[in-house]
């Protein structure tokens, strides 16, 4: 009942002028979108090629509306001598979780998962053949993504999530960056300007949904001093816990303030 009336609550709140003047929102479609995690490090010194591919992402025909990319630092190689200011150990958590799910024994960097799943074709037509073929399945939730106010400090985001195959869907919303670069000074990459997109900023989840529920999550979000909202966005998406499938997934850029 409390979902409900959240979801009623925000639709009415969307339906006021004053307020859809000054927010962004955008919707998912009825196909599946895939997403693209890309785990990466500083440190290592093969993955500034992988970054540079997923910085081109979108010239090889890979809309939002077909795959949704994000690069995600892992902190196992700040061992090395160069602690990367992007990593994050949940990240390097999340990356064990998903290949211990699929059957894995073993992590590595750089590393690509296509909806969870370790992917290693990304020459030639494999992706494009790979992401054809989920963009054909019905979309497993529905998602709504909504920024009430992306202010100097802070932004609100509320996302509405409605899972439609499952009952052990959860929500994760995670903010990106492009355009940053680093000067690297020590480690294997010591003396290499490396560039970055897709720079996960912050990460929420896994956050439970109820099945064939419209559930509703609202957060505000602190923005750092360093973060350049203008080169930001937010990604929603949900996954099946049990199985580990991406149902769905949903980009939307800051809007300006």
């Amino acid at each position: 009942m409390r979902l409900l009336q959240g979801w009623l609550a925000l639709m009415m709140l969307m339906s006021s002028p004053l307020l859809n003047a000054a927010q962004c929102q955008a919707s998912s479609g009825p196909q599946r979108v895939a997403l693209l995690e890309l785990y990466t490090s500083e440190g290592c010194s093969s993955c500034p090629p992988a970054d540079r591919w997923l910085s081109g992402i979108a010239s090889q025909g890979f809309g939002p509306e077909r795959m949704v990319p994000l690069a995600l630092h892992v902190d196992y190689w700040d061992y090395i001598g160069w602690k990367d200011r992007f990593a994050n150990p949940v990240f390097s958590a999340r990356q064990r979780d998903l290949v211990r799910g699929a059957g894995g024994r073993t992590v590595y960097t750089p590393q690509f998962m296509l909806n969870a799943r370790d992917f290693r074709g990304m020459r030639g037509d494999t992706l494009t053949r790979a992401v054809d073929e989920i963009n054909r399945l019905p979309a497993g939730a529905d998602i709504k993504l909504v920024l009430k106010s992306v202010a100097k400090d802070n932004i609100e985001v509320a996302v509405t999530a409605l899972p439609k195959t499952t009952a052990n869907a959860v929500l994760y919303v995670a903010l990106y960056q492009n355009d940053l670069s680093s000067e690297v000074r020590a480690g294997e990459n010591s003396g290499v300007r490396l560039h970055h997109d897709y720079v996960v900023r912050e990460w929420r989840g896994p956050i439970k949904l109820s099945a064939n529920t419209a559930n509703v999550w609202q957060q505000l979000i602190t923005l750092k001093p360093d973060w350049v909202t203008a080169k930001m966005g937010v990604v929603a998406f949900v996954q099946d816990q049990s199985s580990g499938d991406v149902l769905q997934v949903l980009r939307l850029p800051l809007c300006p303030a």
